[in-house]
């Protein structure tokens, strides 16, 4: 499937968020046509730190050629602030196509960033990010490669700078537009409003976030093309493994958890673990 084309269709695109390949196994089995690889999910589970710029971006080159290793699926990759300035930020655009992304998401912070539903956010000039976008644009090999071109203004400049931002953004040829955290329902409208029938717009859902959890329907309806779901993933594992660490210190053994858990012929079935060793054995 060619993402840009996917794009083109009135049904909004669901991404969930994941951080390795066994993720993305799961979100194919479940009928997910997209993946987004999360920066903050990678922290969380590579540092067990907080999203506030950690992870470099060989680091997530390493995580985008694994998962396309294993799949096939579009995978949009989050790429933060491109790790520096224009220079660094091509480099970080042709090294994550040649690994496997579809689709390359660069956003307005300052270096280090932060989760952009954190406080105390601090974003660079508009005309900086703006030459940042059109280096990506340039840098990449494929036009089926997408830049999406996310702002953080609207925390620490206002709402207005924000669509200010968007405008000029949208002006460099960039392929999908992102405003972060917007605190209500009718700003998500406006955003859409001014910029819908220009070129596709993403949504973000965090759990417990600054801007309204919302369906991919509610979404669509407001006029939204393209959805992610970064960490709910991380949050359901953990919670899960949470669960898990204490029911076997309480009870030293596995079995009163057993069935929150594959076993392991389950798991083997999953990995098609013998489908590949009698691949295997065709060799021999």
């Amino acid at each position: 499937m060619k993402l840009r084309t996917r794009l083109q269709d009135s049904k909004i695109l669901i991404a969930p968020g994941i951080f390795d390949a066994l993720g993305i196994m799961l979100l194919e089995n479940a009928g997910f046509e997209v993946a987004y690889l999360s920066g903050a999910s990678l922290a969380y589970t590579h540092h067990g730190r907080p999203d506030i710029g950690l992870v470099t971006m060989t680091e997530v080159a390493e995580s985008v050629r694994l998962i396309r290793e294993r799949s096939e699926t579009p995978l949009i990759v989050d790429a933060d602030t491109g790790y520096g300035n224009v220079l660094n930020t091509q480099r970080a655009v042709k090294l994550f196509e040649r690994c496997g992304a579809s689709a390359i998401q660069l956003e307005d912070q300052s270096f280090p960033k932060r989760c952009g539903h954190l406080h105390d956010k601090s974003v660079i000039s508009i005309q900086e990010m703006a030459g940042k976008l059109k280096a990506a644009l340039d840098a990449r090999s494929s036009s089926e490669t997408l830049i999406i071109a996310r702002t953080d203004a609207v925390a620490c400049e206002g709402f207005d700078s924000a669509l200010d931002r968007a405008e000029t953004y949208a002006e460099t040829g960039i392929d999908i537009l992102f405003v972060e955290a917007l605190s209500s329902t009718g700003q998500m409208r406006l955003v859409n409003e001014r910029f819908r029938e220009k070129l596709p717009l993403m949504a973000n859902m965090v759990e417990g976030g600054k801007t309204p959890l919302l369906s991919g329907p509610e979404l669509q309806e407001i006029g939204y093309s393209l959805v992610i779901f970064p960490g709910g993933y991380v949050r359901a594992i953990t919670k899960l493994g949470q669960r898990y660490f204490e029911s076997l210190k309480s009870h030293e053994t596995t079995v009163p958890f057993l069935e929150e858990m594959l076993d392991f012929e389950q798991l083997q079935d999953l990995l098609g673990t013998h489908q590949l060793l009698s691949q295997a054995k065709e060799y021999e």
